[in-house]
């Protein structure tokens, strides 16, 4: 829904700003129209994801939208991006951090900008806005960091609990595609075939730096805010979504930090609230004025005395709906002293509710999951496409050890991180385990809540990796994702353990068995007792944003998500297509086009046969100017190293001008 006020802006399509050592990026300002005579406070949103032209339309609708409401929109292209100039040579690098603050330096010091600047981001831009926080430039009055991290390692898209996300090749991909794609003429001039080659021959296969850090090393540690909380001294607000990858950060800062802080968890995949599913959208646009207006403008409009955390506690639903129902809570602190943990006890096939013991003895229990375990757990961050989120359980939970309650006799809601504790053994050096908690309807669908995974090796901690003692007992502990979930009388609550959950996450070098001791396993939920003031909170209002520029329709987005299980050969395949279609920004007279697919496969069962494959297409077209870009990235493995095998190939008016092939090995490091 468009804003209803109409506010004059002036909207500059670029301008440069210049670097200490000479390089210029590219900033596109939305501005009030008197801001030359009347400066404003701006907001910055400093991203690598062309504003000219990928993500065109999404900016004018929030920069334009503040601008209508007294703030200058500025969205700028990182360093080798976009428009920008350079080359991009991995993520959140001291580069681009002090390129940041000298960005946030210059923007105070224009005429239209009355010294107070606030930073705005969605995944990089959330992360990177925390990580300049951190280096506490004056100038930077309050953040809006929306599914980011504070932790690179345990909680970004490349490992999980020790473990390597699939998602870790599937974004190396989407970067090594906008890697490889071109200023625009019409902004840079002639030079754009010089810095466009720039860009192909040095950003690199970012692929490779990542497999090679595979424990939380220095590499990591760099630029994780939760290294030093306190290093942050603005006020923070700190948003994602239960169907995001990064719900937990939230939880971490409003607990860490010491400045004014507020969290809001949505029922949203990896989008911005007023814009993503599933569940309902927000007026986010409208809560982002409330946090700038206090805190770079000084309105005293009672956002400080507000809960510390807003949640959307879901309901119960079907695991093929893309609904999500539930209510608003809200706690006033973070850990609230409200909830409080229950246990429960493990036994064969049973969850027990018990006083904090673990479960009674009984024979142990014995899984080796097959590599079907996870072909329906949808991705790991979820762009609230009906396409990726997790189906039906039942289909995951042959393979895994269950453990169910009775039907609930009452209600029981929860909010925070659930923990399992586990008394374990397995037979192989290398082992993981997954474990998911479930909701089961009385008419027997389970539907997923949320999921933790731990690499065994990693059970000391992330930073000193060690084998496991094939037959050996150990005690290790699971955080699960942190969740709200109400769970309704005559339900149970299932609790699932599988020793890989593939393709979600790369399984460890060969098939581990894993033997449970429930005398030793519980589960800890955080329950919530309800609130009647839940009832009271404000309205979060419907979304808003500033009117798009026009665009044409040229090819429809497609997107599907297929399994295939090929009974002549054995073998099984997920495959993805995501793709975006084809459009024409109308006032540029630029087309463009987007397509991805991706395939992850196995066969027999075989660990030796798994691959992932994701290929990338972009293409750009104005009058006689045509560049069309394709990417190919596979990574396979051996039980001693990953193999990555990358092709970028760029096209100039239909004539390949620039090709380039990797092929590399990389040791596993305890994974």
């Amino acid at each position: 829904m468009h804003d209803g006020q109409a506010a004059a802006v002036e909207i500059i399509e670029n301008t440069w700003i210049p670097m200490p050592d000479g390089c210029r990026l590219a900033a596109k300002l939305w501005l009030p129209v008197d801001a030359a005579d009347h400066p404003v406070p701006a907001v910055l949103e400093y991203i690598p994801y062309r504003k000219r032209d990928f993500r065109a339309v999404r900016d004018s609708g929030i920069h334009g939208f503040f601008a209508r409401h007294g703030y200058a929109g500025v969205r700028v292209d990182l360093r080798g991006s976009g428009d920008s100039e350079g080359v991009l040579l991995d993520e959140y690098l001291p580069q681009e951090l002090d390129d940041g603050v000298e960005v946030i330096r210059w923007i105070a010091a224009q005429p239209w900008c009355d010294g107070r600047v606030g930073m705005l981001g969605i995944s990089w831009g959330g992360f990177n806005g925390l990580q300049i926080a951190a280096l506490q430039p004056p100038e930077l009055a309050a953040v809006i960091s929306v599914c980011s991290s504070d932790d690179r390692y345990t909680d970004d898209v490349h490992y999980m609990g020790g473990c390597l996300l699939t998602d870790n090749l599937s974004w190396a991909s989407v970067m090594l595609s906008y890697n490889a794609c071109p200023p625009d003429p019409a902004v840079v001039g002639e030079r754009w075939r010089e810095l466009w080659f720039q860009r192909l021959r040095g950003s690199g296969l970012w692929l490779k730096h990542w497999l090679e850090h595979q424990r939380r090393d220095a590499f990591w540690r760099h630029a994780s805010v939760c290294e030093d909380f306190a290093a942050i001294r603005c006020p923070v607000l700190a948003v994602s979504g239960w169907a995001d990858g990064y719900c937990n950060t939230v939880f971490r800062l409003i607990r860490h930090l010491e400045v004014p802080r507020q969290g809001l968890v949505g029922p949203w995949g990896h989008k911005y609230p007023h814009m993503g599913g599933p569940g309902p959208s927000i007026d986010f646009l409208g809560e982002c004025l409330r946090w700038w207006d206090r805190w770079l403008k000084g309105v005293d409009n009672g956002v400080d005395a507000e809960p510390m955390l807003r949640a959307w506690m879901q309901d119960s639903v079907s695991p093929i709906s893309d609904d999500r129902p539930g209510h608003w809570v809200a706690e006033d602190d973070w850990p609230s002293k409200r909830i409080r943990t229950q246990p429960h006890a493990l036994s064969p096939g049973r969850l027990e509710p018990a006083g904090g013991a673990a479960g009674a003895a009984s024979p142990p229990l014995v899984i080796r999951s097959p590599l079907s375990v996870g072909m329906f757990a949808g991705k790991w961050c979820s762009y609230s496409e009906s396409t990726d989120l997790p189906t039906d359980q039942r289909l995951e939970d042959g393979g895994s050890l269950c453990f169910d309650t009775a039907p609930l006799d009452e209600a029981v809601e929860i909010l925070g991180q659930p923990v399992v504790e586990l008394e374990l053994a397995a037979d192989r050096p290398q082992a993981m385990v997954a474990v998911r908690l479930s909701d089961i309807s009385p008419e027997g669908t389970v539907t997923l809540i949320t999921f933790g995974l731990l690499n065994l090796s990693h059970r000391g901690g992330h930073d000193r990796p060690e084998p496991v003692v094939p037959g050996q007992r150990y005690r290790v502990t699971v955080r699960l994702n942190h969740v709200a979930q109400r769970f309704p009388a005559g339900n149970r609550i299932r609790l699932a353990v599988s020793s890989s959950y593939w393709p979600l996450a790369w399984p460890s070098p060969v098939p581990a068995t894993l033997t449970l001791h429930c005398e030793g396993c519980r589960l800890l939920l955080p329950v919530r007792p309800a609130r009647a003031t839940d009832a009271e909170l404000r309205d979060l209002g419907e979304p808003r944003a500033a009117p798009a520029p026009p665009t044409t329709l040229l090819e429809p987005a497609h997107r599907e998500w297929t399994v295939l299980f090929n009974l002549a050969t054995n073998e099984a395949s997920l495959r993805v297509i995501d793709n975006d279609g084809a459009w024409r920004l109308d006032d540029l007279e630029l087309d463009l086009g987007y397509d991805v697919s991706e395939c992850y496969r196995y066969c027999n069962d075989d660990y030796a046969t798994l691959s992932g494959e994701v290929v990338n297409h972009r293409s750009f077209e104005r009058g006689d100017w045509s560049v069309v870009v394709t990417t190919r990235t596979e990574l396979t493995a051996t039980p001693t190293h990953f193999c990555v095998h990358a092709t970028v190939d760029a096209y100039e008016g239909g004539d390949r001008v620039f090709a380039s092939t990797w092929n590399e090995r990389v040791p596993r490091d305890n994974l």
